[in-house]
């Protein structure tokens, strides 16, 4: 089907037309006009000067987790809780959604233990039976302390949809949680009630575990992802050392570095830094790591992730383009063009001939950019 969108504001992977207009042929750009059309055919839309961008792509959501359990103890039933986190993400602007599902946890009583397996297969439905507005695809969370990690991953890997498999260890006393104390409030939040005799106790069978499986289950996930071509990313990296690791084993992404010293040498060693939205949308890290916004002053910032609400994707994409030394257009790449690549994907993230047409139509208002239509491969979705 033909479209034109018309009348609109540009956001380009290296520039921002103040007025152009598009040409959409069977999902695909297929022409970009410098100006808007004197004389619009019958199927071209008036944009009114909002801007119009590539569909976000989200590379890691937590997002869902909140639709399944949508009250602590209340488990929701699968496929509904997925079309209505596929519904939040659209609406976001997001488009492509690499869902992060958690292989394994820490805690013996988790939601993401208990809905991973029909989780999977709830999006794996929802695929086949094309009831989703964006793509959805997978991104999955090893846990490497986890005893039973390669049971859960084996039967997951293989699907065609996985993208992206990322290397975590959240065992207290390192990375994200090398603050115990930190660690010690964040569960207290999660409702988990430890004095200091049990505390220090799960701690340390913690550190157990990590012991045990961590570093053969590191290189076992290796080995799978690299066999299937799937892009690997580390996780909460904090020492020299976590990158050095991270090269060896032929990680493309690092995720959520905690501290700028991690995010440089991520950055000399070619691999991708990632950081959450919400840091930037909020002022700062609520772990007390390093802010997203101080590595952007320092251009070690490449890609933006919504993390657990969907909706500070843009707006940190507009919030981070008005810091200096960026740019609307550099920024708004964070969260379509660069995480698409990282991933593998080609055909869209930019608003360029050939791409998906894959769009955005945002405008801004007190400087919180307001989602006004989607657009998945020419068809409008929101």
């Amino acid at each position: 089907m033909k479209r034109i969108l018309n009348n609109a504001r540009l956001i380009l992977a290296d520039d921002t037309l103040e007025r152009g207009a598009l040409e959409i042929d069977n999902g695909v750009i297929v022409a970009i006009h410098s100006r808007p059309l004197s004389a619009p055919p019958p199927h071209s839309e008036d944009l009114n000067g909002d801007d119009l961008l590539p569909g976000l792509v989200e590379v890691h959501t937590d997002n869902l987790e909140k639709h399944l359990m949508p009250r602590n103890g209340v488990l929701w039933p699968t496929l509904p809780a997925v079309v209505a986190h596929d519904a939040q993400c659209v609406a976001a602007g997001i488009t492509t959604v690499l869902d992060a599902l958690s292989v394994g946890d820490l805690e013996g009583d988790s939601v993401r233990l208990d809905t991973l397996q029909s989780a999977f297969e709830a999006i794996d439905a929802g695929m086949r039976q094309r009831v989703f507005r964006a793509e959805h695809l997978f991104h999955l969370r090893c846990e490497l302390a986890y005893p039973q990690l390669l049971d859960a991953l084996s039967p997951l890997i293989g699907h065609p949809a996985v993208r992206l498999v990322s290397l975590m260890d959240h065992t207290p006393g390192q990375r994200q949680y090398r603050d115990l104390a930190q660690y010690k409030k964040y569960y207290a939040k999660k409702n988990v009630s430890w004095n200091d005799d049990t505390f220090l106790a799960a701690v340390e069978q913690r550190k157990l575990k990590q012991r045990q499986y961590a570093g053969r289950h590191r290189q076992a996930v290796v080995e799978l992802a690299r066999a299937r071509g799937v892009a690997l990313a580390s996780h909460d990296d904090t020492e020299l050392s976590h990158i050095d690791e991270a090269v060896r084993d032929g990680v493309a992404m690092s995720e959520f570095p905690t501290t700028l010293a991690a995010a440089r040498a991520a950055r000399d060693q070619g691999l991708m830094t990632v950081m959450g939205a919400p840091n930037i949308v909020r002022g700062g890290s609520h772990s007390g790591n390093v802010a997203a916004l101080e590595l952007a002053g320092h251009g070690l910032l490449d890609i933006l992730s919504s993390d657990y609400v969907p909706a500070s994707l843009l707006h940190a994409a507009y919030l981070l383009g008005r810091q200096p030394g960026w740019n609307l257009h550099r920024a708004i790449a964070t969260v379509t063009r660069n995480p698409a690549r990282a991933v593998g994907l080609a055909d869209r993230g930019a608003v360029a001939l050939g791409q998906r047409a894959d769009l955005v139509q945002a405008r801004e208002r007190d400087g919180i950019p307001l989602v006004r239509q989607v657009w998945s491969a020419g068809q409008r979705v929101f």
